[in-house]
């Protein structure tokens, strides 16, 4: 795959996400941009004036709906989390270990390093002044 397209796709997936988590933000936007066309047309109470609602009610409404939505979308994620972790096919384990063998049992050999050989190359370098 060329590098553009990984680009466009990552692209693309970053904007679902910020869509996803700027929606209700941009419901109250959308409020805000068209206030005077909801409140004529859209608004529940458009009919009686003395409420001063002006599209305030359409506005609860998509909040609602939009935390409604957000809420089955969390509620769905972690179902789907469960059933994965439930359903996981992943490496199965066994742990029999083999038969010992006659060759199995030799002498171990052990390394030893002195504490006080120099370990690293400026310990040969910088010392103390010799008087």
């Amino acid at each position: 795959m060329k590098s553009s397209n990984k680009q466009w796709i990552g692209l693309t997936l970053l904007t679902l996400m910020l869509v996803k988590a700027w929606v209700i933000p941009l419901v109250c936007l959308d409020y805000e941009i068209r206030k005077d066309y909801i409140a004529k047309a859209l608004c529940v109470n458009r009919n009686r004036p003395e409420l001063k609602c002006n599209g305030k009610c359409y506005l609860a409404k998509k909040l609602a709906n939009a935390q409604r939505q957000q809420e089955r979308q969390a509620e769905h994620e972690y179902m789907a989390s469960l059933i994965y972790q439930v359903m996981d096919n992943g490496p199965q384990y066994s742990f029999i270990s083999p038969s010992p063998t006659i060759e199995d049992y030799t002498t171990p050999t052990f390394s030893f390093k002195s504490a006080f050989l120099g370990r690293l190359v400026p310990d040969s370098i910088f010392h103390p002044p010799l008087v």
